[in-house]
Parts: structure tokens; sequence; C-alpha cells
């Protein structure tokens, strides 16, 4: 009561902390005449000046106000566009490094020019980060105008881009970029070989356009670089045609935490089909034998009885191609994991391409917790205040609007059947296009868009479809649907980038209208026409009563909600909302309170009634808040499992980094070397133990292995009696001659690349074994549960572990391959680096069984929430690298022979030398 009393006399914290914006507003107004005064020469020059006394030790908040007064005056020239004080207090946040939340239609686009012109003049960076191609490519181009004017240089980052196409983006003031292409870049230059051939800056400050929909929603996931492991199609197309035989009674399926399991009865079913079918080891189904089809079992199930066609995925051209369940686009290129995407593809009967393998992996929040100031912008953010400063340390802001809001949002509509509900649906979008006023449908999937624009043909309304199959025309569909009588069906309106304006778009109905038209007096004359023509349908939209928004159903989240509400009262336009719900929709279905819901509508309902009440979706509020902490809690878990990944990527990448700055990295390799022998010699001779319990001959045998060399330690035991440190000291001793002996024959400027190839190539081996070993660690720790142990606690316990490991098996291998290489010289020149395979120069190019992909995958549900594609070429190639340059003949003799490892102490089920990835037995040692 109090808090109310006090907030209504002396407004929120929002209010307050908005209204001690004004007054810098007040600064950028009162400078107004006077830039506008300014010749274009001398507004211009201001950029020179601001960057001079930024040099002299000014900060940015010391020239923002006059920064800001230069973008609003270059924005009145450029675009003829003068920036609203609301607009001012947006950029004023954002270069706070928080999230300004504006309506749609108040010029989030507009206000980011502001905070990125201020910061672009450090010039250290300015990243402006999209949700799709389509806007990156639009606004680098719109705003880019603007910036080129100012003397900013503007970049953009889309697919398909080559390295040197990048390095200059990335180079320039400012650059536009989607939050995977950025991701997955960071990711690649980690993977690379020297400072060079990497493409990213520093981290210095990036600007999140749809700030929900990319730290949110698709949070949810890490970006993935993964490639191809063995082909086992045949063994998915085997297990379908079972699960294709599994009754409702064999399994239990439960959506709302979007799992599904076998029951008993079933198990025993499957298992006997299983043995019919010759696909089991075993009899028993779970013995360790049929681990791998247990696994493909379980994937196959969800693919037929969880994932549905036109809901989930739609298959085009062959392919099964992801639908984003939070924008409906298609997602080409990206594929599900751990063998889902192939149970799909099984499933369809199209070709099933391999699985892959994680090979580099982060999450969008250790992505942008690295840049040092971070901010971002939208229309609904206030719902997830918490969890952006949770996990991000992000405030949110409430923007007001510069006209007040004209739009109604009446009480929803609850109908007991979908039939009812779509038929009074059309029956109500009929009536709404008679009087000419637009209607936007917002439907949560493409299969129940189809159902409704089949009741609208049997109404016979004209209307355009908005989803994944109409992904090509999307800009120009959502333009045009506030025209007089427009009826557009949209799968979800979050992140669609264009403005829905009353009368039309004059920019697309240009572009559609007079493409072919060359410029001139005639072309003038039409475009002149066609903005009468708008003015005056405005008007009749405008007393039609603006565009109406109907939602066919609630979806899990308010915030896409709110986005589809938003689309209408733009700018102080009047419009309408409403949203229709019958028991049957997914929200209610699942998470609402069916019993109390089914009693009371069934009871008082009549076939085709509606009932509206506050009650009715305050409860749907709540089911709503249920599902979005559940999901919070979701992408918690993941941000906490890879809060332990991220510690080692750290070590890992630094490490990486320090390799690649140094000219020479020789004490690296031999503390590296120390570390080894002292390791083995440890290993056989532990501390406390007697001479006699010591295993001398497995001593022996593993100094062989890394050094080639043999130790006397049975006559040092016989005549000096020494400790385990003095046996360290002498292998060590042993292995220092050998490599002093070796360098004596060759160059040292070659031999130090050699040391960095080596060294950065067998780190990238053990850091991409250690992330499938994770991989599988993070699938099963769950079970820790059942033995009363906390699994985070668990993993972060075994991964501290296998980390540790990788790194001693690091050490060793390096050691063993710098012991036994030796070098044939063509000429005296220094050896360069090797090149770099194509996924890493061009990560467009693609290699046939060898490409690698770029993946956005929840690893709690297997999907892909990417949108990026770029097929790449083999990173076995890097891996590789070594064995096919000048130097790298391995093997004591070194002798340029077929198999140049022969002689080695090798087992043939270890990873090859060489690098490739493969066992030793199925690469150089296949001819043994």
């Amino acid at each position: 009561m109090f808090g109310g009393l006090a907030k209504s006399i002396f407004g929120s914290s929002n209010d307050r902390y908005v209204n001690s914006i004004e007054k810098i507003v007040r600064q950028i107004n009162a400078l107004e005449d006077d830039y506008a005064a300014l010749s274009d020469e001398e507004l211009q020059g201001a950029t020179a000046t601001f960057r001079e006394r930024l040099a002299e030790g000014e900060t940015l908040d010391d020239i923002l106000p006059q920064a800001f007064a230069v973008v609003r005056e270059g924005s009145k020239r450029v675009f003829g566009m003068r920036h609203f004080d609301v607009q001012m207090i947006g950029g004023v946040v954002l270069h706070r490094g928080e999230i300004a939340e504006m309506r749609t239609g108040e010029g989030k686009t507009l206000v980011a020019t502001l905070a990125v012109y201020l910061n672009a003049l450090e010039g250290k960076g300015v990243h402006v980060v999209t949700v799709n191609d389509y806007l990156a490519r639009r606004d680098a181009e719109t705003m880019g105008k603007l910036y080129n004017w100012l003397g900013l240089t503007v970049g953009v980052i889309v697919p398909n881009m080559h390295e040197a196409q990048r390095r200059e983006a990335y180079g320039c003031d400012i650059t536009y970029a989607t939050n995977n292409e950025l991701g997955f870049d960071y990711l690649r230059d980690n993977m690379k070989q020297s400072r060079e051939q990497q493409v990213h800056r520093p981290f210095n400050f990036a600007i999140v356009d749809e700030v929900d929909s990319i730290l949110i929603d698709e949070a949810r996931t890490p970006l993935i670089i993964s490639g191809p492991t063995e082909d086992k199609s045949e063994l998915y197309v085997a297990i379908d045609a079972i699960v294709q035989k599994v009754e409702e009674d064999d399994y239990e399926l439960d959506e709302k935490a979007r799992n599904i399991g076998f029951t008993e009865d079933g198990i025993e079913r499957v298992e006997q089909m299983l043995i019919e079918a010759g696909l089991l080891e075993t009899d028993n189904l779970y013995d360790f034998e049929n681990t791998q089809v247990v696994h493909h079992l379980d994937q196959a199930l969800r693919a037929n009885k969880m994932f549905k066609r036109d809901t989930d995925y739609i298959v085009k051209d062959g392919k099964v191609v992801i639908i984003d369940e939070f924008t409906g686009r298609m997602m080409d290129g990206r594929r599900w994991s751990n063998g889902l995407h192939q149970a799909v593809e099984a499933k369809e009967g199209v070709k099933i391409e391999p699985e892959n393998q994680t090979m580099a992996s982060i999450t969008f929040q250790n992505y942008f917790r690295m840049y040092p100031k971070l901010a971002g912008m939208t229309g609904t953010a206030a719902t997830e205040a918490a969890e952006f400063f949770d996990i991000y340390k992000l405030n949110v802001v409430e923007i007001p609007t510069n006209l007040p809001i004209q739009r109604i949002d009446e009480d929803d509509q609850f109908y007991k059947t979908m039939q009812e509900k779509f038929a009074a649906i059309a029956k109500g979008i009929k009536e709404k296009n008679e009087i000419g006023q637009p209607v936007l449908v917002g439907t949560v999937s493409i299969e129940k868009s189809e159902l409704l624009s089949a009741f609208l043909d049997k109404e016979g309304v004209k209307h355009a479809v908005l989803n994944a199959r109409m992904h090509e025309k999307e800009a120009h569909i959502v333009a045009q649907a506030g025209r007089i009588g427009a009826v557009t069906i949209a799968t979800n309106m979050a992140g669609r980038g264009t403005d829905i304006q009353l009368g039309g778009n004059l920019e697309f109905r240009t572009e559609d209208e007079l493409s072919g038209m060359p410029e001139g007096p005639e072309r003038d004359a039409a475009i002149a026409r066609i903005k009468e023509e708008i003015a005056a349908e405005r008007q009749q939209v405008l007393d039609a009563g603006g565009l109406f928004v109907l939602g066919t159903e609630r979806h899990e989240s308010r915030r896409i909600d709110n986005q589809l509400r938003g689309r209408s009262g733009r700018q102080g336009d009047p419009g309408l909302s409403r949203f229709y719900l019958c028991l049957e929709d997914d929200l209610l279905r699942i998470f609402g309170p069916d019993t109390l819901f089914s009693k009371m509508m069934n009871a008082n309902l009549a076939d085709g009634e509606a009932i509206g009440s506050k009650w009715l979706s305050k409860a749907i509020e709540t089911a709503q808040k249920k599902v979005e902490a559940r999901n919070y809690d979701q992408r918690k878990q993941v941000v906490e499992y890879d809060n332990v990944m991220n510690d080692q990527r750290t070590v890992i990448y630094e490490q990486r980094a320090e390799i690649m700055d140094s000219e020479a990295v020789d004490d690296v390799v031999l503390d590296m070397r120390a570390d080894t022998i002292n390791a083995i010699v440890g290993t056989a001779c532990p501390p406390g133990s007697y001479p006699e319990q010591w295993d001398v001959e497995g001593l022996k045998e593993k100094f062989r292995d890394i050094t080639g060399e043999d130790a006397p330690i049975e006559q040092w035991l016989e005549e000096d009696g020494i400790e385990p440190e003095d046996i360290d000291q002498r292998l060590a001793a042993i292995a220092d001659a050998k490599m002093d002996a070796k360098l004596e024959s060759f160059d040292h400027n070659i031999w130090r690349q050699v040391e960095k190839s080596i060294l950065l190539d067998r780190m990238d081996f053990h850091w991409k074994e250690h992330l499938a070993t994770l991989d599988a660690l993070r699938q099963v720790v769950f079970l820790r549960a059942y033995a009363q142990k906390t699994p985070l606690n668990e993993y972060k316990q075994e991964a501290f572990a296998l980390f540790e490991r990788m790194l001693d098996e690091i050490r060793e291998d390096v050691t063993r391959l710098l012991m036994n290489t030796s070098l044939r010289m063509p000429d005296p020149e220094p050896a360069p680096l090797p090149d770099l395979p194509d996924f890493l120069t061009n990560p467009s190019a693609t290699v046939p069984g060898e490409g690698l992909m770029t993946g956005h995958i929840d690893p709690l549900t297997g999907r892909d929430n990417s949108d990026d594609g770029d097929g790449s070429a083999g990173r076995e190639a890097l891996f590789g690298s070594l064995a096919g340059s000048t130097f790298a003949q391995v093997g004591p003799g070194g002798a340029d022979t077929a198999n140049p490892y022969e002689g080695m102490d090798i087992s043939r089920n270890a990873p090859c030398p060489c690098g490739s990835g493969n066992k030793y037995k199925h690469c150089h040692g296949a001819a043994v």
C-alpha cells in the first residue's frame, strides 16, 4: 500500500532514472541551433575534433552532448529525420551499457546511431548485433550512409564471406553482424595458427538489437563447430523401421518437460524386435555392447513421437530443415545434435548425413560477457529484467513513448475446441475485412497458419501467409500488412525488423511497382502518386480503427505475445488486439489448470460460444510465468555447465594466444619435456616405495616410446643405488642431449616454426577430444543424482580431472613428436606455417565427407537454435597439416617411408601421430 502511494507521488525508480537523463537531453537541445547553422563540411569536421579531444584525455561522457547533437543534425541532413527527445534518452541508456526497452515503431534503429557514433570515436570498434542477415545488411547499408557522411567506416559480416573480407569488416569503426557470425568467428579465430590469420579485434562495445531474442531465447543453446564422424545411415534406417511399429502404450511422453522414454513393456517389445532384426550384440538391450543401439533408439523415438513436421521442421528439396520456434524462420544448414537430425532424416526417408563431433563451442552468455561494455534494445525486456541482471549485469530501462499509446487490448476469448475457435477467428477477420480494417494474425506454427488459411478460403477472405515456406517474401508481406483490407497471417513476429505502417510502406511499394522504371521525371511523378495514395489510404485505415492484431493462441513466453501486440498502435496510432484461446491449445493443455478450465467451460458454454474473463487471462499469464521460470532454469543450467568449460576454454585460448605471439617457444617445450619425464618417473617409482617395487621395465619402455632412446636404468640401480630424483635428472639429461644434438643440424628459425606448429596442432587435437569427452559426461552426469550427489558438482570435479589429464597428454604428445621429428630441408629459407584449411579462411567452403558444420545446440533437447549455415572444409586438414609439410617426417630414423612412424611403439588403437584424428590402425598404421 505504502509502496503504491510513494510510487504515485514520486514515480517509479525507472521514472526517476529517465527524469535524471532529461537534463542531458536539455543540453543537447541547447546545441541544436548552433549545429544547424554549420555547413556540411564544418559538421563533418566535428568527428576529427572529437577524436582529438579524446586523445587529449577527455572521456566519452565529456563529449556526449555535442556528439549526440552532431548525430541528430547529421540525421536531419542525410535522412530527413530528427531524433525525438525520448530517442536521445534511449541513446544515453545504450551508451551507459544498459537495455533500452522501446515500443515497436519508436525508432530503435535510429536510437542506436547515437551511442554507436559516440563509442566508435575511440577507434576500438563497435559491434551492432542483429538477429538475422537481412537486418545486418539493411541496417549497415541504411545507417551506414549517416556514419560514412560523418567520417566513420562501416562493415557488415554475413555468411559466405572470405577471411580477408571478414578481417576488413572487423577493422571498421562500426561492424554489423548476427550473433551467430560473431560467435563462430571467435571460435574459428581460436583454431588458427597465427595472429595474422585471425579476423576479430579485441572486444570493446556491442549493442544487441532485439536483445531479448538473442540473449534470452537463443541463449538456451551453445554455438558449436563440429566435424563429421563415421557414416551410420543403415543403422538409423533399421532402427526407425522398428520405432515406427511402437504403439502408444510402449512409451511415456512428458510434453511439459519435453521428455520421452519407453515403458517397461515397451522395452521388452522393442528388445524382441531388435533381436529379430539382428541389431543387438547380446540378448539384453542394456548390455554395454548395445550402448550405441540404445542411443539411436532413444533419438528415433524422439524424432517420431515428439518432433512434428511443419511445426519443428519442414522437408525442402529432399532435406530436413529446422524451423526456429521463436521466429518461424527456416534454419538452412543447421542440424540437431547427438544423432537427432539423422533420426528425423530416417523418419522422413531423405538422405542421411553423417553425425558430427564437437570441435569448439561457446554459449552466448559467455561470449557476450567478454565485451567490456554491452548494451541492448528491444520492445519487450521488462518481463526478463531479473535474468538480464543475474546473467549479464544489465539493467532494463523503459523508455517512454514519443506519443501516448492508443491501442486497445481486449480480454482473451475462450472456446471449447480448436474447430470452434478457428471458425470464430475466420468470422471475426471477415467482419474487420469488410470494413477495410487491416488484420495481422499471429500463429505459433506453420500447421496452424495453414489451417487458418483454409478457414479464410472458405469465408472468401483474401489473405497472405507468412511462414517458413514464404521466407523470401517476408519483408514485402510485412511491410504492406497495414494497407486497407490487408489480412496477413504470420508465424511469430519476433525480430521481423520491418515496420508496419498504416496505408502501406513507400519504400517497398516503390521497389515492387517501379523496379523496372529508370530514374527521371516519370519515375518521380509515379513516386509522388504513390505517396498520395498511401496518405489517403492511411486516413481510411485510421477511420477503420487502425491495425487489428489477432493472436490465435498464447505463446509460452509473454514477450512473444507482447511483440505481436506491439505491432499495432505505432507512434500514437489507434489499434486493437485480441487473443483467441481454446482448451486444445498447447499452453492450456500442458500447463494450464486443466480440471478447473474443463469443468467450468464444458458446464457453462454451449457449442460455438465464447467466454471472456480477466480471471481466465490472469490464469493464462500464471501458466506463462511457470514456463518462463522453467526456461530460465534451463538457460541457467546451460550457463552453469558452460562456466566450467569456459574456465578451461579461457586457459587453452590464452595459451594459444601466447604461443602465437611468441617468437620462440623453446622454454615452453623444455618445461613440457621435463614435466613429462618427471610424470613417467613418478608413475613407475611412486613416492615412499622401495626400489624392488618400481616398474623399471615399464619406465624404460615408456621413455623409449617418448624419446626414442634407451636408458640403462638397471645399471644405475646396481652401480649407484640411486633415488627417483636422480633417475629423473639422468633421463632428462639423455633427452636434452638428444635434442641439443638435433638442433645443431638445423636452422634455429625453422626449428622454432616446427615447435610452434606442433605445439598448436597437439593442443587443438587434444582440446577437440576433451570436448567430446565433456559432451559424453554432460549427457550422463545427471544419473549421479540417484546417489544423492549434485550433478553439477560432480561435473565440475570430473571435468577438472579430465582437463588435468588432457594437459598431461598434450605435454607427452608434444615431447614425443619433437623428440622423434626429423627435418628434410629443401632450401635454407624458413619454412612457413602450414596453409589453413578452407573452413577457417572461407567458412562457406565445403569438401564432401570433410565438411564442418556450425550449430547452436541445446544440450538438453538436442534442438539447434543457431542461424548460421556455414558448411566448412575438414578440420582434419589442420590437424593433419604437419604430415604433408616439408619438415614433418616422424620416426626414429626420420626416413621418408610409406609409414613414417614405423619403428615407433604406437598402439594400433591410439590416435595416429599425424594428427588426422583417426586411429593409428586406420591411418598410417594400416599398412603395418
